[in-house]
């Protein structure tokens, strides 16, 4: 781990990884996803970024976003903490957490409960132990894990995702402020609202990889609606987990990235004028 690792926002979340320590690659995603630590994300940006470091790495992201079809999404950070210029929304998320949780690898990390960051002798700094903060793994049946975060644009956001009988349902929350339920608690009501409704029932579809790089055809595409802001719901469903077999319950959508850059030249128009 490098100091420039260690340049993260003040007072923003880090897992405690020191300069000049030597960690594991899945320590440091375990690091990530259990507790949000953006020092852990630096360095993974840095490792996927070859010769180009951490620039290669989120250039790497926005590429793979593009792959995926998450054409509202742009990423400047690798953690994802505000900066001018990103934006996502929480149809992109679907897409996203879609991909993530079809490799089993990142299911194995995000369903850790516990793990141990390990000591660095040459530092002479002890070992600690850090815990998994997203509660839908305990307490909801079939929960196949998920991410809480919170940035003062996006404000509390969250992404879980479960499987019952053979289907799978990924929720994303965006603006989701914790009154009077939780993040996780907001979507656990929403799995259990998708789980509820028959498997052929659908208000909309996630896009499949690299399915808008295609030839367009003479009559557009249902994926190309774009639903209106007034919508608190979309969904996709298929018959079983894997590329295009789920229900994206997202709540928000693109409205809530438009309203970001909105409020920002709204601001800075107020500046102007006084």
């Amino acid at each position: 781990v490098t100091r420039e690792d260690l340049d993260i926002a003040r007072g923003s979340s880090a897992v405690g990884l020191l300069a000049g320590g030597r960690y594991r690659v899945e320590t440091l995603w375990l690091g990530l996803l259990l507790q949000s630590g953006n020092e852990a994300a630096n360095a993974l940006a840095r490792l996927g970024g070859g010769a180009d470091g951490a620039a290669g790495g989120v250039r790497a992201m926005n590429e793979q976003a593009r792959r995926l079809g998450a054409l509202q999404t742009h990423a400047v950070t690798p953690s994802g903490l505000d900066a001018a210029g990103q934006f996502t929304s929480a149809y992109d998320l679907a897409l996203i957490a879609r991909a993530c949780f079809a490799d089993p690898t990142f299911r194995r990390y995000v369903r850790t409960e516990r793990t141990r960051i390990p000591a660095q002798k040459a530092l002479q700094a002890k070992g600690f132990e850090i815990q998994n903060n997203n509660q839908l793994i305990f307490r909801y049946p079939g929960a196949l894990g998920g991410k809480t975060g919170f940035t003062d644009y996006a404000r509390h956001t969250y992404v879980g995702a479960a499987e019952r009988d053979g289907r799978r349902l990924v929720v994303t929350l965006l603006g989701a402020e914790p009154r009077p339920l939780r993040g996780w608690e907001q979507g656990a009501a929403l799995l259990d609202w998708g789980f509820a409704q028959p498997r052929d029932a659908t208000v909309g579809r996630l896009v499949e990889p690299g399915e808008l790089d295609a030839e367009p055809s003479p009559v557009a595409p249902e994926a190309n609606v774009v639903p209106s802001v007034e919508a608190t719901t979309s969904a996709a469903v298929g018959e079983a987990p894997g590329a295009g077999m789920f229900v994206a319950l997202t709540v928000g959508a693109a409205a809530i990235a438009l309203s970001v850059v909105a409020a920002r030249r709204g601001r800075t128009a107020d500046r102007r004028r006084s």
